[in-house]
């Protein structure tokens, strides 16, 4: 009789073990990942979005007239301002910095164009700060009046009998 106990309770145990899978049999399996090695999706030509450019775009041919004719103007570029950096721009704005005590680059740097006149008011400056909080003003005592009053003083208390 015990034989039979452990029989059927060992098929129970079986049955409520296996339920779970046979349950979802009818199911399709769902796919697994593995999270070390993500998949790459792939995209057409067409859905491809194009990011911020990064750092700082290219002086328009108008600025760089502008960069020439500074130039021009203190002695470093011979020629007409044509709108085009080329070689002649670069050995010019190199010779600018030169005489100026900058890193003689040939590129077009914030100190370049401050000195040439051509650079902003906060070219070369960190970032603001917060605002300093303005120092209290010191108080002022009132102007006495001119005409003074007299001295009283009046008492409510006797004043102290004298000591024996």
């Amino acid at each position: 009789m015990r034989k039979r106990i452990y029989v059927l309770l060992w098929g129970a145990v079986l049955f409520w073990g296996a339920a779970p899978v046979v349950s979802a049999a009818g199911y399709p399996a769902t796919p697994q990942t593995s999270s070390t090695t993500p998949k790459k999706k792939k995209t057409s030509a067409k859905s491809k979005k194009k990011g911020k450019v990064k750092g700082q775009a290219a002086p328009t041919p108008d600025r760089i007239k502008e960069i020439q004719a500074a130039l021009q103007k203190d002695g470093s570029y011979q020629g007409e301002p044509t709108g085009k950096w080329d070689a002649a721009s670069a050995d010019a704005m190199s010779k600018f910095q030169e005489k100026n005590g900058f890193p003689a680059s040939g590129k077009i740097d914030a100190l370049s164009l401050n000195r040439l006149g051509l650079g902003s008011e906060t070219a070369g400056k960190g970032a603001p700060g917060p605002a300093a909080k303005p120092a209290p003003s010191p108080v002022t005592p009132a102007p006495a009046s001119t005409a003074e009053a007299p001295a009283t003083t009046t008492s409510a208390v006797p004043a102290d009998p004298p000591a024996k």
